[in-house]
């Protein structure tokens, strides 16, 4: 006799809601209300988060500084705080482990939980989001938004579309129309330039995507194809897992022409060290090696790397060493369609089919 298929797993995906900037403003009132930008607004600062009143200007996480304040003159730069971070992470980890321990963090600020089989023995997923919520504004005053959802890449989905503290819950008779509405942009695992080239082949929705068969995808986006198309399905079989962790932190960027003139790699290398900062800073996952990556235009890959005795703890140190393992490279022999930075040897631990009904 065939075995019956599992039953459906019940997923939360958790998003602490603007957090640096919330915890900014819990922490000093003289905020509350304002356009303020977690980061530095220096020439070669980035906003690590925006609080609600600065994004209606464009203001956006990653974005330069100097570009923020250009579209909102009255943003306020805060410093970032991230040893408090951490320790609010900290308490909002707690209340996720008193539902359950199979736990994976993304970061910070959000995490996937899967309480299929809950701590409080709750039947409806539903149910123990809103009480996590609420446990989090009673015992942090800052708002956290839900996705609820069979899998985690509706999950994820689901939590910003009521951003801020809110929810959404989409069950198993629902992933597939959910996704169909869905620009494929937002779909966790397109990148910029995969839904570049996607818009160039006509596909914009889920319902665009889902419309194209496997070969058709794998003929445009090799490896990556079956993820796609059976995202557009509202199928998504990853498990929620403990993050192992990590053995490097890193940020590359592809870009949509490729890179030949010195000044422009030179100034990308330094957006990149900027946010791979800001990346390590948040994880505390600070490393004795730096690693440059290239990608050239025929998809040839090289990295260059230069070791320390001791972990960089400096932006400036960091910046300074992907410049010169660049133009240790330059001329290129090509042009660049990827350049990226990471940090390695890191010391301490890193922070950052038949649709079934299930009771959400």
């Amino acid at each position: 006799m065939e075995a019956a298929p599992p039953p459906p797993r019940k997923i939360i995906h958790i998003d602490m809601d603007a957090f640096y900037a919330s915890v900014e403003q819990r922490d000093d009132p003289t905020l509350r209300g304002k356009p303020i930008a977690v980061g530095g607004g220096g020439p070669r600062g980035v906003v690590a988060t925006a609080s609600y009143e600065a994004r209606p200007f464009g203001v956006r996480s990653a974005m330069p500084g100097a570009r923020a304040r250009r579209l909102c003159p009255g943003l306020i730069f805060v410093k970032p705080r991230f040893e408090v971070y951490r320790s609010v992470s900290a308490q909002v980890r707690d209340i996720f482990s008193r539902f359950t321990d199979i736990v994976q963090p993304l970061s910070l600020d959000e995490a996937y939980l899967d309480v299929t089989a809950n701590k409080a023995g709750i039947v409806s997923a539903t149910r123990v989001a809103e009480e996590i919520r609420r446990l989090v504004h009673e015992e942090t005053g800052l708002t956290a938004s839900a996705g609820v959802s069979y899998n985690k890449l509706i999950a994820k989905l689901a939590s910003d579309q009521n951003k801020p503290d809110g929810i959404c819950v989409v069950r198993p008779q629902e992933g597939e129309a959910f996704i169909a509405k869905m620009p494929v942009r937002r779909i966790h695992g397109v990148g910029p330039v995969t839904a570049r080239r996607m818009q160039a082949l006509g596909i914009e929705t889920g319902a665009d995507l889902r419309a194209r068969d496997l070969a058709f995808l794998q003929a445009h986006f090799g490896s990556s194809a079956l993820f796609y198309y059976r995202a557009a399905r509202g199928r998504d079989d990853r498990a929620v897992h403990e993050r192992q962790d990590r053995k490097s932190v890193s940020v590359e960027d592809t870009f949509f022409d490729d890179l030949t003139q010195e000044a422009r790699l030179v100034e990308e290398i330094d957006r990149i060290a900027a946010n791979l900062w800001g990346r390590i800073e948040r994880s505390g996952g600070y490393g004795r090696t730096v690693v440059l990556k290239i990608k050239f235009a025929d998809f040839r890959i090289i990295t260059r790397s230069r070791s320390f005795s001791a972990p960089v703890r400096s932006a400036e140190l960091l910046a300074e060493t992907g410049r010169a393992l660049l133009r240790g490279q330059l001329p290129l022999r090509m042009g660049a369609r990827l350049l990226g930075l990471g940090v390695h040897n890191l010391e301490g631990e890193p922070h950052g089919d038949d649709q079934l009904a299930l009771a959400l």
